[in-house]
């Protein structure tokens, strides 16, 4: 009996082994340990587990992401970074779960996202001892790569910010008057085996004498210290794999060894524990043993409901991403959230021609004879053309096969018979919708073509071709002929053509005008707003919409019999020749002389559309504050403003426009007065059935194509992409979060080695911003009474909104050495944190009760407005303490310039103090914290 009982036994445990085996559970983040204890995040909440692993118990289920969980070193608390109150902040609870209770409150930062390059806000590192938390901030911060290190009590109660300028993962030695830590953050940047100047390394610094020495000295990435007895772990991506891998530094040999030796996923995020070093690689959780230095799998099984992956019925008629009309304007086509669909003009169903979750159909088109809609889609695994019955009553015709590379937008031609479009490899192709051969217009060497158009016969293609040489220019493709006609020259750079509805004229613009800007701050110009509207007769015998007017007595004569059945005949002749549709003639000869323009202002324009006499497009200036519609009148020869609007298209038909704007669209009769969109269409029933995991495997294939279609280098600078794919392909049946898509992309597009290929967005749950109230000032708390002491109050400029020091503003009673002794009536004594009460004031008044005393008696009230964060204001101290400082060291004979970026921000720090400072014998400038740009 007892034998059979312990073979059952073991049965079973197999059974359960093989069953935790098979459900195990991947994309396992930021893990901590201590003693049986492991915690970690999945799916943007916390879970626990035994160090045995098992099914993981869920510890929080915030609609916000909660991650970076650390023990206390007792193990009896967990503190980690949150969003529970609409702010990522610090945030504590016991370690068997319980309700949270936020420690910090801080500014709420513009860049604060785990999807982000920079990373989230307020990380929480490590803790001090099991009162002291530590964690990584921006809050003062006005560059985004650098952050400090602050610490704060588990009570919680205002931060201090440790003794150093920046600061980023660290860990304290036993004795707690060293820590070894890294100086710069980057550990959210898609950018492997990085050997630049932001290469970190290890340091550790002395709190009693204040030094700072360096323990690796490698250009590799040393990243994320854990200081135990004697040693310091690390990760590092030293090797000849350069993938990232434990290693020990020995504080007594200085000798550095390697511990594991992962080749297919970097180590991940380690933290030290009591007893062991928990970290992620391959999405999988393993602990190293401090003792032994042995290194286990931990097989964690997580059984939710997970409703973030869930599939569900949403609204996506704010998700356009392309609209057209239909050719009589009866129906309007959309494309949303990769479907296809079509909405009545007033009567009707919505109706989704797709409704594939996990297919990416765009760019779509209704054919001219009104039968069929086109698309782009992905079906197939790359992008093909397709088309489907208007109606959607049939199955989706694959008009393309063996695609190589991206497709961009096509177009039909009138007679509904070919669809044109560009790709990726510089192509102008189209293809016959009956036989499906596909026939080449056009192969750039430059660009990839992006304008485009067919006559009104379907005879003919203008495009803009993008030289290397000389200024782009447009051409004529014949469809019968195979040849080209070269319509302008290479001087000045043409692009929009579009042919007039009855074949005469080619219209385009191109930048011709030449009317220079001078600036104020020296004597140097640019050139902007350079287009305008040019057309082209085709046939020599086309007579220019200006030719010279004069009016003319018509004087009425009987007409013999035989001319009235000779005019009869050739009205009829006319009327037949009508009927029978519009034939394009183009006479090559002497075709660039017959160039001529619209009158109207030079500026921007795009999506020149022509219905007889009338010409419709956008203009977007500098001068223009939105896009705006415009019509040229070729019979009155007038331009006419019909409203700001986005975009517009006009039916096949011609009688019928839908036009854009601010997110609402509507088909109206062709304009030829202000615009009013006083009948909406209805999108209320664009809605998709959501597969969020059909939509995130469709994701991440795209976006492993988009990598390999666009990277500048064919190569991929070697790597097997086919074979990274596999790769990471492998994690996504565990994603359940959509952050936790954007993490593995992230990870894949790593793999190239590349800067500046970020991965960020996407449609996940995000709680509701609740900005909390900043001062301008550096406060201080008093010990024996709670008020708070002003220490500093930054200094600003007023009247700049972004550089408002609200305690300096006009009427504001307060200065240095003031106490707060109430906000809004609420004494400040009994606060933990005066910023508690600053939440939701941003932009608000708010009445402080001040005194030059901690005491009631002599106190007075003064309202102020705080800011939203103090980041502008303290790079604007920062500049002047700089400026400050060289006058003083050079008796005002040096000035100092700070560029904190080449885009138009450090732009404007230039000229804004450049000049000024112009007369003096030297210039410092400084490009500290650059954050790069176009300059």
């Amino acid at each position: 009996m007892f034998r059979f009982r312990s073979l059952l036994s073991c049965l079973i445990m197999l059974t359960t082994a093989s069953a935790v085996a098979q459900d195990e559970t991947r994309l396992l983040r930021f893990p901590a340990v201590n003693g049986d204890r492991v915690v970690f995040t999945y799916a943007g909440d916390l879970f626990t587990v035994s160090t045995s692993g098992g099914v993981a118990r869920r510890l929080t289920t915030d609609i916000g992401y909660e991650m970076f969980a650390r023990f206390s070193p007792d193990g009896k608390n967990i503190a980690f970074t949150g969003q529970y109150d609409g702010n990522t902040e610090v945030y504590l609870i016991p370690a068997d779960g319980g309700i949270p209770q936020r420690l910090t409150y801080t500014a709420t930062l513009g860049r604060d996202d785990i999807s982000d390059r920079m990373g989230p806000n307020n990380i929480v590192m490590s803790w001090r001892d099991n009162n002291t938390i530590v964690y990584r901030s921006r809050q003062h911060e006005f560059n985004d790569f650098i952050g400090q290190l602050f610490e704060v009590s588990r009570q919680g109660g205002p931060s201090v910010q440790l003794p150093l300028p920046r600061g980023g993962f660290c860990s304290f030695s036993a004795d707690g008057k060293s820590m070894a830590y890294n100086r710069v953050f980057r550990e959210f940047r898609t950018w492997k085996r990085y050997r630049g100047g932001q290469a970190d390394e290890v340091w550790i610094y002395n709190f009693d004498n204040k030094t700072t020495t360096n323990v690796t000295n490698n250009p590799a990435q040393d990243i994320i210290p854990m200081w135990a007895g004697n040693k310091i772990y690390f990760i590092s991506d030293r090797d000849e794999r350069k993938r990232l891998n434990l290693y020990v530094y020995d504080m007594t040999t200085r000798e550095t060894r390697k511990i594991t030796n992962f080749t297919e996923f970097d180590v991940k995020f380690p933290s030290l524990g009591d007893k062991a070093i928990a970290f992620e690689t391959g999405g999988q959780v393993y602990l190293m043993d401090l003792t032994t230095e042995q290194v286990r799998k931990l097989s964690i099984v997580i059984k939710e409901d997970f409703d973030s992956g869930r599939g569900s019925l949403q609204d996506v008629s704010k998700a356009v991403t392309n609209f057209e009309i239909a050719p009589d304007g009866s129906r309007a086509l959309f494309g949303a959230r990769g479907d296809v669909f079509t909405v009545p003009e007033k009567y009707g169903n919505t109706r989704n021609l797709t409704s594939t979750p996990g297919v990416h159909e765009r760019n779509s088109k209704w054919s001219p004879n009104g039968k069929w809609i086109a698309y782009i889609g992905d079906a197939t695994g790359e992008t093909e053309l397709y088309i489907i019955p208007q109606d959607g009553s049939g199955e989706p015709v694959q008009l393309t096969k063996n695609a190589d590379t991206y497709k961009y937008q096509m177009y039909w031609s009138p007679d509904s018979k070919k669809l044109l479009w560009a790709d990726k490899k510089l192509r102008l192709q189209y293809v016959d919708i009956d036989t499906k051969d596909v026939t080449l217009v056009a192969q750039a060497t430059a660009w990839e073509f992006t304008d485009y158009a067919w006559s009104p016969d379907s005879k003919w293609i203008a495009y803009g071709k993008p030289e290397e040489k000389r200024m782009n220019t447009i051409q004529l493709y014949s469809v019968e002929g195979k040849n080209t006609i070269e319509v302008t020259d290479g001087w000045f750079s043409s692009s929009e053509p579009a042919f007039s509805s009855d074949g005469k004229y080619l219209f385009f613009v191109s930048d011709r005008t030449f009317s220079p800007t001078y600036g104020q701050t020296e004597w140097n110009h640019i050139y902007s707003d350079m287009a305008c509207i040019y057309f082209v007769t085709l046939a020599k015998d086309t007579k220019s919409p200006f030719e010279p007017k004069s009016d003319e007595v018509k004087i009425k004569e009987e007409a013999k019999d035989d001319e009235k059945k000779d005019s009869a005949k050739k009205e009829d002749g006319e009327k037949k020749k009508k009927d029978a549709g519009v034939t394009v003639k183009v006479d090559p000869d002497g075709l660039q002389t017959r160039i001529a323009v619209l009158p109207i202002s030079s500026a921007n324009y795009r999506n020149l559309q022509s219905v007889g006499d009338k010409l419709f497009y956008i203009r977007a200036g500098r001068r223009d504050e939105k896009p705006t519609l415009f019509m040229y009148n070729f019979d009155k020869q007038k331009e006419t403003e019909l409203g700001e609007i986005n975009g517009f298209e006009i039916s096949a038909d011609g009688k019928k426009m839908i036009v854009g704007a601010q997110g609402s669209y509507a088909i109206i009769d062709l304009p030829s007065s202000k615009v009013d969109m006083k009948e909406k269409l209805d999108l209320s029933d664009m809605r998709v059935k959501l597969d969020r995991r059909a939509e995130w495997n469709q994701i991440f294939a795209e976006s492993w194509r988009q990598m390999r279609d666009f990277l500048f280098t064919p190569n991929l600078h070697g790597v097997d992409w086919p074979a990274i794919r596999k790769t990471y392909e492998q994690l996504l049946p565990y994603v359940n979060h959509r952050t936790d898509l954007t993490y593995i992309i992230g990870e894949m597009i790593s793999e190239l080695n590349i800067g500046h290929a970020y991965v960020g967005g996407g449609d996940y749950p995000k709680p509701e911003r609740i900005n909390t109230g900043q001062l301008g000032a550096t406060l201080e708390r008093d010990r024996s009474t709670g008020f708070y002491k002003i220490t500093k109050i930054l200094k600003g400029q007023n009247w700049d909104k972004q550089l408002r020091s609200p305690l300096t503003e006009i009427g504001v009673k307060a200065a240095e050495g003031n106490y707060i002794l109430a906000v809004n009536g609420k004494s400040t004594g009994g606060m933990k944190d005066i910023y508690e009460a600053l939440v939701n004031s941003v932009g608000k008044q708010v009445t402080l009760t001040l005194n030059s005393k901690p005491e009631t008696a002599g106190s007075w009230k003064t309202v102020v407005i705080p800011t939203a964060n103090e980041q502008g204001l303290n790079y604007y101290n920062w500049v002047q303490k700089n400026i400050q400082k060289v006058s003083d060291a050079t008796n005002g004979k040096v000035g100092y310039v700070h560029i904190p970026d080449m885009g138009v921000p450090g732009l404007n720090e230039f000229a804004k103090y450049f000049y000024p400072q112009y007369g003096k014998e030297g210039l410092i400038v400084d490009v500290r914290g650059n954050g790069g740009g176009n300059v």
